[in-house]
C-alpha cells in the first residue's frame, strides 16, 4: 500500500469517536498520578536543572527504532550510531563513559563503558519504557561516576494499580511494528494483571532488521569521494553491514503494603544477535568480506525495590538490590587469512542504593525546606577471554589474555546529601554534596606484557542552584556543579579495535572533573512553554586519545601494528572546554495544533594529546578541537491532534556540517574525509486511536530521501520509507 493512501485510510477511520484520555503508562516519568492530555507533552523533567521528557506518547508517535532513537528530538542530545543495531547518545558534546545511564533508578553504567560512543542504551527496550528523562549538565552529586556531561534516565512502564475487589483483572495486549528501509517487522505480546494487593506487567517482544537502506551516497567534503564507511552494495544505497535480530522480555510484580509503600521484584532480558560493527563489516580498506559481528549482545536486569514512607525523616523512600549480566560475543571473520578471531565478555554486577528525602519542613513563616541523602554501591566482575581459528584447519587457539583481564574487579560507589530551600515562594536555593571512590583490580599477564593493576580512587562532587520567579510566568536558574569520573577497567586495562584505530590500555590513568556553569531562563504560560540555557564546562585531567608509534605498541597485540592508527588514554596536562547553548520550545495553538522545535549548539577545544613532531616544518597547534562535537543542530514538529481520535503532525530534523576534527576523528573512517556534512530530513506522521483499545500509527519517514548521516556515525540514515505501528489493547 502506498504511503499516502496508508495515511487517507487512518484519517477516513478516525471518524470513529475516542476519550481524549492517555493509555496506561503515558503519564509524565515525575509523577504516576499526573496524566497527559493529547498534544501537551512535558517540556521538562526535574526542577531547576536543564532537562526534559520523551514520553510514551512521543515514542508512540514518532515510533523510533529504540531508546536511543528516542532521543533524537531532545535538545541538547545528538546521536551517534556506530552500527545498525547500536546507538549512543551525546549529551553537550560527550557520550559513553561521560554519561550515565539508568534504568528505574539503577546504575546501567559498568566498568567496562569504553571511551566515546557505546552500544549499551540500545539494549533498553523501548517499549518497555514509559519515560526518558534527560538531564543536561553535571549531576555527579546525585548519580555518582560518569554523570559529567548528563544522564539519560529511563522509566518502565508501571504495573497497574492494586485492585479494590476480590476479582482478577486481566489486560492484555500485543502491538506490531515495521518499517520499509530496512525491512523490519517486529511485535510484542503483554499483559497486565491485578488481583488485591498483587499487580504484575510483563510481556515478550521480537524483532528482525535487514539490510538498511538509506537516502544515497554522503560524499566526503574535502575531496567529493566516497566514504569508506559505510560499504554500499551496487545500487549504492544499501548498506552492508547492518541487519540483527533481537528478543526482548520482561516482567515486573508489585506487592502494596498499604499506606502508600510497596515492594517491587523485576525481571529485564534483552538478546541481540548477528549485529554487524558497521565500520568493520568491512573495516576501511579492507577486503569486502572481512566483518566483526556481535554475534550476541545480552543484558539482564534482576531487582528488588522497597518505596514508600517511614516517618518524616524518610517521607519518600526507596531501597534497591540489583543485579547486571553484560555479555558480549564478537566474532571478526578474515577469509582472505583463513583466520577468525573470537572474544567474549562477561561483566556481573551486583548493586545496592538507598534513597531518601524528608517531608517539607517550615524554617519560617516565609521559608520552607527539604533534606535529600542516600548512598550507592555497585560491584563488578569481569569474564574475559579471546581466540583465533584457523577455519582452513580448524584449529582454534586461546589467546592468554582476552579484551580485558579475566578475574578482574571493580567497585565504585558513594554517600551524598542535598538540601533544598524556598523563600516566600520565589526564590529556591539548592546544595549538595557527594563522597565517592572506586577501586579497580586487574591480575597481570606476563605473556601478553599486561601488569598487573591495584588502583584505588577517591573522588568528590557538589553543586549549588539558584532559582528566581519574579513573575509567575518566568523563571530564571543559575547553576554551578563539579561532576567526576574515576578511571574503569576499560581505561586501565583493554585493548581493542576503535573507530580511530587500535586502542591499548593505560594503567596510569587518574580521575577526570568538571565544573559547570549554567544559567536558564524558563517561560510558562498556558500556551507557551519555553526553555533557554547556556553553559560552560571546564574539564580537569580529561582523558582523551593520545597518538601512538608502532614502537609503543603492546610485543603481544599484532592488531595494533597491523592498524592505520593506534591510540592510548591519557589525562589531558591543562584544561580543556566546551561552550554550548541549547533551547526548547512548545506552543499550543487554536485548533488543536501544536509545535515544538528544539536547537543546540556546543563547541569544544582541549590541548593536544599529542607530542609535538621532532620537524617543525610539520603544522602542530597547542590546542585542538575536542573528539566528535556535534555540530549546530535542531528540531521543529507540528501536530494537529483532534478529541475524536485523529492526529497527524510533521517532524524534522536538521544539523550543519562539522568540519572541526580532533586528531582522532581526521583518522577516524567513520567521519567523511573532511568532515560530516549538514542535512534536513522531514518525517510526515498520522495516527487514529480509538478508546484506549486500538492505536495506529504511521510515518513516512524522510520524505525527501535525503542521503545523511549523524555526524560520527558509521551508518548513514534510512531513506524514503514508511514506518507502521499498530498497538491492541483487550
Amino acid at each position: 500500500m502506498r504511503p499516502a493512501a496508508l495515511i487517507l485510510l487512518l484519517l477516513v477511520a478516525g471518524q470513529a469517536i475516542a476519550e481524549d484520555e492517555p493509555a496506561p503508562g503515558d503519564e509524565p516519568a515525575d509523577s504516576k498520578q499526573e496524566t497527559v492530555v493529547l498534544g501537551k507533552r512535558p517540556l521538562r523533567g526535574t526542577k531547576g536543572r536543564d532537562s526534559s521528557m520523551v514520553t510514551r506518547a512521543d515514542m508512540e508517535e514518532r515510533l523510533p527504532r529504540s531508546s536511543p532513537d528516542a532521543l533524537r528530538f531532545e535538545p541538547g542530545v545528538f546521536v551517534q550510531q556506530t552500527a545498525h543495531g547500536q546507538g549512543s547518545a551525546y549529551i553537550r558534546g560527550r557520550t559513553g563513559q561521560q554519561t550515565l545511564l539508568l534504568f528505574d533508578g539503577i546504575r546501567l553504567n559498568t566498568s567496562t563503558f569504553r571511551q566515546g560512543p557505546n552500544q549499551y542504551f540500545f539494549t533498553i527496550d523501548s517499549r518497555t519504557v514509559r519515560a526518558i528523562e534527560v538531564v543536561r549538565g553535571g549531576a555527579s552529586t546525585l548519580y555518582g561516576s560518569d554523570a559529567l556531561s548528563g544522564v539519560l534516565y529511563a522509566k518502565p512502564i508501571e504495573v497497574p494499580e492494586p485492585a479494590e475487589d476480590d476479582r482478577l483483572h486481566v489486560y492484555p495486549g500485543l502491538s506490531f511494528r515495521g518499517a520499509s528501509a530496512d525491512a523490519e517487522i517486529g511485535g510484542r505480546v503483554q499483559t497486565g494483571i491485578r488481583l488485591r494487593n498483587f499487580a504484575f506487567f510483563g510481556g515478550i517482544g521480537a524483532r528482525k532488521a535487514g539490510l538498511l537502506e538509506g537516502g544515497g551516497i554522503v560524499r566526503n567534503p574535502l575531496d567529493g569521494g566516497v566514504p569508506q564507511v559505510p560499504r554500499l552494495a551496487s545500487d549504492g544505497r544499501t548498506q552492508l553491514g547492518t541487519g540483527y535480530k533481537e528478543l526482548a522480555s520482561d516482567g515486573r510484580l508489585a506487592y502494596d503494603l498499604g499506606g502508600g509503600r510497596r515492594v517491587v521484584a523485576a525481571v529485564y532480558d534483552y538478546r541481540q544477535f548477528d549485529a554487524p560493527r558497521t565500520d568493520q563489516c568491512p573495516p576501511a580498506y579492507a577486503a569486502l568480506g572481512e566483518c566483526m559481528v556481535y554475534a550476541e549482545q545480552f543484558r539482564t536486569l534482576a531487582y528488588a525495590a522497597f518505596e514508600g514512607p517511614l516517618g518524616k525523616a524518610a517521607q519518600d523512600a526507596r531501597f534497591t538490590i540489583s543485579y547486571q549480566r553484560q555479555h558480549e560475543r564478537r566474532v571478526l571473520d578474515r577469509p582472505q587469512s583463513a583466520i577468525v578471531n573470537g572474544g567474549k565478555d562477561d561483566v556481573d554486577t551486583f548493586g545496592a542504593s538507598a534513597r531518601l528525602a524528608t517531608q517539607s519542613f517550615a524554617l519560617a513563616p516565609f521559608l520552607s525546606g527539604r533534606l535529600q541523602y542516600g548512598f550507592d554501591l555497585y560491584h563488578d566482575r569481569i569474564g574475559s577471554v579471546a581466540w583465533m581459528e584457523f577455519s582452513d584447519v580448524g584449529t582454534i587457539v586461546q589467546d592468554s589474555r582476552g579484551q580485558y583481564l579475566e578475574g578482574s574487579h571493580y567497585t565504585t560507589g558513594g554517600v551524598y546529601a542535598t538540601a533544598e530551600g524556598t523563600f516566600i515562594d520565589r526564590i529556591t536555593l539548592r546544595t549538595g554534596a557527594r563522597l565517592g571512590g572506586a577501586g579497580a583490580i586487574a591480575p597481570g599477564d606476563p605473556e601478553s606484557g599486561t601488569a598487573a593493576v591495584r588502583r584505588n580512587f577517591f573522588a568528590w562532587s557538589a553543586f549549588g542552584g539558584l532559582e528566581y520567579a519574579p513573575l509567575p510566568y518566568l523563571t530564571l536558574l543559575f547553576n554551578v556543579d563539579r561532576s567526576f569520573r574515576t578511571p574503569n577497567l576499560d581505561d586501565l586495562t583493554s585493548r581493542q579495535q576503535t573507530g580511530p584505530g587500535f586502542q591499548f590500555e593505560n594503567p596510569s590513568l587518574g580521575p577526570e572533573s568538571a565544573v559547570t556553569l549554567e544559567a536558564g531562563v524558563q517561560v510558562k504560560l498556558d500556551w507557551l512553554d519555553a526553555d533557554l540555557w547556556g553553559y560552560r564546562s571546564t574539564l580537569f585531567s580529561a582523558i582523551e586519545r593520545s597518538p601512538r608509534d608502532v614502537s609503543d605498541c603492546p610485543k603481544t597485540a599484532p592488531q595494533c601494528a597491523s592498524s592505520w592508527s593506534r591510540f592510548q588514554l591519557v589525562n589531558l596536562p591543562s584544561e580543556a572546554v566546551i561552550w554550548g547553548v541549547d533551547a526548547a520550545v512548545m506552543a499550543h495553538l487554536p485548533y488543536f495544533f501544536h509545535l515544538r522545535a528544539t536547537l543546540a549548539w556546543a563547541w569544544g577545544e582541549g590541548p593536544n594529546p599529542g607530542k609535538p613532531p621532532s620537524d617543525k616544518s610539520i603544522p602542530w597547534e597547542e590546542r585542538v578541537p575536542l573528539s566528535r562535537i556535534p555540530p549546530l543542530n535542531g528540531t521543529a514538529e507540528v501536530r494537529f491532534s483532534h478529541p475524536m481520535g485523529f492526529w497527524f503532525g510533521a517532524g524534522l530534523r536538521w544539523a550543519t556540517a562539522q568540519k572541526r576534527l580532533s586528531l582522532g576523528d581526521r583518522s577516524d573512517a567513520r567521519i567523511p574525509l573532511g568532515g560530516t556534512p549538514g542535512f534536513a530530513v522531514l518525517d510526515l506522521r498520522a495516527g487514529l486511536r480509538v478508546n484506549d483499545r486500538l492505536r495506529a500509527t504511521v510515518v513516512v519517514e524522510n520524505v525527501g530521501d535525503a542521503a545523511y548521516r549523524y555526524h560520527g556515525s558509521s551508518v548513514n540514515g534510512p531513506g524514503r520509507g514508511l514506518v507502521v505501528g499498530l498497538d491492541v489493547n483487550f
